[in-house]
């Protein structure tokens, strides 16, 4: 057997850690990637348009609960204050997108970086506090944030709410009204294609944070952070920049949502969309990435599915009216409960780690048990 030379094995090592920081290190993979773009591709012709919407919401509380996920999932902080920076990124698309009329390309970085100098403020909590004491501190966060919200009428509008119709242009392409090849599509679909995108940089910007050296020291902080601290990985760095990009991440989905509905209020931020950002990465699953796409996929899709269905549900209240027990309103409320109680008890990883178990039968077969 042969031995290789000591020299040639830091380059071996270099070698096997290129591959895994690949996007498609594999042909299996690389096959699912482009399985997945066909699907993004062909999914607007074959869904009408309020399916299309729904989807729409999933691609923006997707792109917020991965930036929850980086700090609850990954940094191990607990924060019920995401809706007030969702509201920050919102009111920055109306401010800069409407009333300045600046491209997408400007004011959605811009919202990142706005919601990332907020977050980093609130950052420093985290050091003293941790558990339920940092929970309580950024659920004070978003009451706080609902009154700032209500009073600065000359950006948010107050309580009558602004305008966020704010423009979606890239280049020569407008995706509320695009036409390619002579073609037009509707605003569901050119706004599909490109929250397609949006969530798709998210995505990969974030897995591409956690498998780096500050990633692992994120996660070095959530396990053990006092050890942590010991061999050298500062606790004020890493905390304070989590906030900081998860802020980041969720200012970004509230420009989106704020495109999307092209009108917001400050009672939109409140701590029931805080609690849905929560239920997402619990049912898809905490310290993954693509748990959290999964995630909003079911909670969003789970009201729709319900008044679409309402009148064959047993018990639900029908659409148009008529005998029952819930309405189907409740019954989403009361879904979010018995999903976020169930993912804890039974699977705790969630969404995520069934995939993952199904991917490693079949990969195993027919060797696995």
């Amino acid at each position: 057997m042969s031995v290789l030379p000591a020299r040639s094995r830091p380059a071996l090592m270099r070698v096997h850690y290129r591959d895994d920081l690949r996007l498609a290190p594999t042909r299996a993979s690389k096959l699912r990637l482009v399985l997945l773009l066909a699907v993004v591709i062909a999914v607007p012709y074959q869904l009408s348009g309020s399916w299309l919407t729904v989807l729409d919401y999933a691609a923006v509380f997707a792109v917020g609960a991965i930036g929850l996920n980086l700090l609850t999932g990954y940094t191990g902080q607990i924060s019920l204050g995401h809706a007030f920076f969702m509201g920050v990124g919102a009111y920055v698309a109306a401010e800069f997108g409407v009333q300045h009329d600046w491209p997408l390309l400007v004011y959605l970085p811009l919202a990142a970086v706005i919601g990332a100098l907020v977050g980093g403020l609130i950052g420093p909590f985290a050091l003293r506090l941790r558990g339920d004491y940092l929970a309580i501190i950024t659920l004070g966060l978003v009451i706080i944030g609902e009154y700032v919200f209500d009073q600065w009428d000359s950006v948010t509008g107050g309580g009558a709410g602004v305008t966020t119709a704010a423009p979606v242009q890239v280049g020569p392409w407008n995706f509320a009204s695009l036409e390619v090849f002579g073609r037009q599509f509707t605003r569901e679909q050119g706004l599909f294609w490109l929250f397609a995108i949006i969530l798709a940089i998210a995505a990969l910007l974030a897995k591409n944070i956690v498998r780096s050296r500050p990633g692992r020291a994120m996660q070095s902080v959530r396990d053990r952070d006092l050890a942590a601290e010991v061999v050298g990985v500062s606790q004020f760095r890493y905390k304070v920049g989590a906030f900081a990009i998860s802020s980041g991440f969720a200012a970004v989905g509230g420009a989106m949502y704020a495109v999307l509905q092209q009108y917001v209020s400050p009672s939109e931020w409140s701590l029931l969309l805080s609690i849905q950002f929560v239920a997402i990465i619990i049912i898809g699953g905490m310290g993954t990435i693509f748990g959290s796409i999964l995630g909003a996929l079911v909670v969003l899709s789970t009201p729709e599915l319900i008044k679409r269905y309402s009148d064959h549900i047993p018990g639900v209240i029908p659409a148009n009216g008529g005998d029952g027990v819930i309405s189907a309103a409740s019954l989403n409320n009361l879904l979010y409960g018995v999903l976020i109680v169930l993912f804890l008890v039974v699977q705790p990883l969630g969404l995520a780690a069934l995939w993952l178990r199904i991917k490693a039968y079949f990969k195993a077969w027919p060797f696995s048990s």
